[in-house]
């Protein structure tokens, strides 16, 4: 079995470097690809019924999937030599770069502020949870303390970090609150770049 490690790695690559270890092969042989959305799973599925090879695909964890390509004849196998033609393709957001989480408080809802706490917390939780995260986060005004020391969601905010989750916190509002030096996770942005990801969003997601 040959394995390809396409983690990470944006439409249409993870077909492209299938196909290109795919290509080298010297007999049939399996090729799994590694991949961390299911558009890139679908895509590898449907290159592989164009050729007429078996695909398997499994979820090995979230945000974590792994496609086999049976090549059972080599024969029409190589294709170095020639221009991709990637517009039979899916390449349309999987939400990763395109869905937005707006956090502009730092706590849910309107009422009590202290069942507020507990709901935003739960939130973000519940985020953590989904098999596909947004791309990116931003947090402003009162939101903005969320991704500070001491925040009861730190930890939970840190793991969607490492999935791959833009943490984005206005900086302005780091400084009108005092702590711009306790800011915990992600980075600092400005309200141009909060405006230029929430017009260019597929979707916003503000609780």
């Amino acid at each position: 079995m040959v394995t390809v490690n396409a983690m990470g790695d944006a439409c249409p690559i993870p077909v492209v470097k299938t196909k290109n270890a795919i290509s080298a092969l010297k007999a049939p042989d399996v090729v799994e690809t590694l991949v961390d959305n299911e558009i890139a799973v679908e895509n590898l599925k449907k290159m592989a019924a164009q050729k007429g090879w078996k695909a398997q695909d499994s979820k090995l964890a979230e945000g974590s999937y792994s496609v086999q390509i049976t090549v059972d004849s080599i024969e029409n196998a190589d294709e170095s030599g020639k221009k991709e033609d990637m517009s039979a393709y899916t390449c349309t957001p999987d939400g990763k770069d395109h869905r937005v989480v707006v956090i502009r408080s730092s706590y849910m809802g309107e009422g009590s502020g202290e069942l507020g706490g507990v709901l935003i917390k739960g939130f973000v939780y519940a985020l953590l949870q989904q098999d596909s995260v947004p791309g990116t986060m931003l947090f402003y005004n009162g939101g903005a303390k969320l991704t500070c020391e001491g925040s009861e969601v730190l930890e939970d905010l840190k793991e969607l970090e490492q999935r791959g989750v833009k943490i984005l916190t206005c900086g302005t509002c780091l400084n009108f609150y005092g702590i711009t030096d306790k800011l915990a996770v992600g980075e600092v942005t400005n309200m141009y770049d909060i405006a230029e990801r929430m017009t260019g969003a597929s979707l916003i997601v503000s609780p």
